[in-house]
């Protein structure tokens, strides 16, 4: 070859035939990705789900279970957290006067976020004459309850679970309310169950046979009736065989399935942890999270932490210490990217609010300005490939869902609106 001369380019030696014959055999793979992984909805995420005894509400005929929660929130954030130095005290030093004015105002427009009223563990065992009386209160409370402009965007009820002992009886009163609710209109876009104790992915398939069933009852369209899986036992995370039965419980569900929550005292029991050990912190609880969430990934179906038993009650010392522990570990639950957990005291929305808006808060200029170089392609001290970016974008989109930041915050820092924002965190096409 003389100097100067272009050598020939190379030639692909695979054939059409050969690609076409790939596609062809690696097809029901292809369709079985694009159906169990369809990526994260992009909708909101509430922060918490908080949960009440359904013979608690017995007298509540509109909003009176959230002004309780509200007020109750409001004193003990008096006491914990009245001003920045209070706060950083509690070990949320992040906290500044705009946190707590966003706290302050999400307690006035909405204290609770998704709200199911129990007839499981905290309710108990209950004749079945006062089980139904209760059953139907709330399956007309709950409707109001979604309405209320200060009320939770999602709601609904835990029933007990589907082992034998217990699987008519809450079955019974998953049917009064659904048909409750149907009594007085159309089944509200935010109503949700929430499964316990389930032990198979057999209770999972079940459980979508009853959904299938009261939906043909009812004249509803098919996956009208949505639930979440609680993981709180051991056959949930490792099955007999040696399997994640979490995976299978996710597949059997199908688009009917939203979220997977994760019991922390039931779980901790059942693995042998002491009382005084039981804690959403403990190593055990850590496991079975990291199995949940890897069976969750790029599902759709999102995540929620448990609960502490610590109820910020008492003396003031007392109050600050309740609020100090629950606090600390919503950010841990944050920073292991459970974004959302159980509340079981109006005490603690605030723990719950302040260290979650702290979260995101103190997150802001980095990730925005990380998500800006990358759009730019600048090189900075981190170089951040599509996937890094994708999670840039997901951490500010949760921000903005959970009002900690607004939209202006987003464009103005990172050059990003709400729709390109929403593009990234999805891997979608972005807007033009």
């Amino acid at each position: 070859m003389n100097g100067g001369e272009t050598p020939n380019p190379a030639r692909p030696s695979l054939s059409a035939s050969f690609l076409d014959e790939l596609d062809h055999d690696l097809a029901a793979a292809d369709a079985l990705l694009a159906d169990r992984y369809p990526g994260d909805p992009g909708t909101r995420q509430p922060v918490h789900t908080v949960y009440v005894n359904a013979d608690l509400v017995r007298g509540d005929v509109g909003a009176a279970l959230i002004e309780r929660w509200a007020t109750g929130a409001r004193e003990v954030l008096a006491v914990a957290a009245p001003d920045p130095a209070a706060a950083a005290a509690l070990g949320l030093p992040a906290v500044d006067a705009t946190v707590l004015d966003q706290v302050r105002a999400k307690l006035d427009a909405e204290p609770i976020e998704d709200l199911r009223l129990d007839f499981e563990d905290g309710y108990g065992n209950r004749p079945d004459e006062e089980e139904d009386r209760d059953a139907a209160h709330v399956a007309a409370l709950l409707p109001i309850l979604l309405a209320d402009r200060h009320g939770p965007f999602l709601a609904g009820i835990r029933f007990k679970s589907l082992e034998r002992p217990t699987r008519r009886r809450g079955l019974r009163t998953l049917d009064l309310v659904v048909s409750g609710l149907l009594a007085a209109g159309p089944i509200p876009p935010g109503f949700l169950v929430t499964l316990p104790k389930v032990t198979s992915v057999d209770q999972v398939a079940a459980m979508v046979k009853v959904c299938e069933a009261l939906e043909r009852a009812h004249g509803l369209p098919a996956g009208a009736l949505r639930f979440e899986i609680q993981i709180e036992t051991t056959q949930a995370i490792l099955g007999a065989d040696g399997t994640a039965t979490v995976a299978g419980m996710i597949g059997a569900a199908g688009p009917r399935c939203v979220a997977l929550h994760y019991g922390t005292f039931d779980y901790s029991a059942a693995c042998g942890v002491a009382a005084s050990q039981q804690s959403l912190a403990h190593p055990v609880a850590d496991h079975a999270k990291a199995v949940m969430q890897v069976a969750a990934a790029g599902t759709g179906v999102r995540l929620s932490d448990g609960s502490t038993n610590v109820m910020p009650i008492g003396a003031p010392d007392e109050i600050r210490a309740a609020v100090a522990l629950h606090a600390g570990l919503v950010t841990r639950s944050l920073r292991a990217a459970y974004y959302q957990g159980w509340d079981m005291h109006p005490g603690h929305l605030v723990s719950r609010y302040l260290a979650t808006y702290a979260f995101y808060r103190e997150g802001l200029p980095a990730s925005a300005a990380r998500l800006r170089a990358y759009r730019s392609k600048q090189s900075g001290g981190v170089v951040d490939e599509p996937a890094t970016a994708q999670a840039l974008a997901a951490f500010l989109m949760r921000g903005v869902h959970c009002g900690a930041i607004d939209d202006a915050e987003v464009l103005d820092r990172a050059g990003v609106s709400r729709a390109t924002l929403d593009a990234l965190a999805r891997r979608k096409p972005l807007p033009t």
